[in-house]
């Protein structure tokens, strides 16, 4: 798995939409920086940015890298190579690949302007340690819908679908539910739908770092109180792991019974 890995890795650090990804956070780290003259404003500018283009740079390169790579893939399969060490390791090549150019883009200009200086540090942290997980979920899911479709318009339709719906659809499902039931008690509710959501978990866990947990409505105060705890934390956390193992569960299940 390891040369495959290192393969997809090397051969995805040649693709120019590398380079665009590369150069589209260090540009907007740049401009934040510059717009704002202040750290803490501009971690809380990128975590709107984050939440939503991640996910979407994931999926979208996730299907393509699988489709575009069908042939090699198919001449892999008939070497004496494992199925999953082969499709894992161009996961984790995809994943590896957008994650450090998330991590370099944003990195560069931040650490320039005096970051580990900052009390803000911490706050950067988290939030490309959600960039990251969002980066590895997002791969993942995106792998399971090339392989589950042969049909490349299929399979960049559907994740386009699955990227509007938890980003935007689920979200307003989920107000309406509390606005129609409001006068149920829905704490429960609200935590255990915001845990079936990475992108609503890890906005959640970014702004209580940022400490702006009003902005969360109503339900702010629930939030705090249980993912503001240690309890709370390593919840979300595991929670955001268990969005990166059961895809990844899932597409070794279906390279196994896959007729290539």
């Amino acid at each position: 798995m390891y040369k495959i890995l290192k393969y997809s890795f090397f051969d995805l650090t040649r693709s120019s939409w590398s380079y665009v990804y590369f150069f589209f956070y260090l540009l907007l780290g740049v401009t934040l920086l510059f717009l704002n003259n202040d750290l803490s404003t501009a971690v809380i500018t990128l975590m709107n940015v984050i939440i939503m283009i991640v996910p979407l740079i994931g999926t979208i390169f996730g299907v393509m890298y699988y489709y575009n790579s069908r042939e090699f893939t198919e001449l892999l399969l008939a070497q004496p190579v494992k199925r999953s060490s082969i499709f894992l390791g161009q996961y984790f090549g995809v994943a590896i690949s957008l994650s450090l150019s998330l991590i370099l883009g944003l990195g560069i200009p931040f650490v320039a302007y005096g970051l580990f200086k900052s009390p803000v540090i911490w706050d950067f942290v988290m939030l490309l340690i959600t960039g990251l997980f969002l980066t590895l979920i997002f791969s993942a899911l995106a792998f399971n819908i090339a392989l589950s479709h042969e049909n490349k318009i299929k399979g960049f339709g559907y994740a386009i679908l699955l990227w509007l719906f938890l980003a935007v659809i689920y979200d307003g499902l989920f107000l309406l539910s509390l606005v129609y039931f409001q006068d149920y008690p829905l704490d429960k509710f609200s935590l255990i739908a915001t845990m079936f959501n990475p992108i609503d978990l890890s906005r959640i866990l970014i702004l209580l770092k940022l400490d702006i947990s009003a902005l969360l409505s109503y339900t702010g105060a629930v939030f705090k109180e249980f993912f503001g705890t240690p309890l709370g934390a390593v919840t979300s956390m595991g929670m955001l792991i268990l969005w990166v193992v059961f895809p990844l569960m899932r597409m070794r299940q279906v390279i196994r019974k896959k007729d290539f």
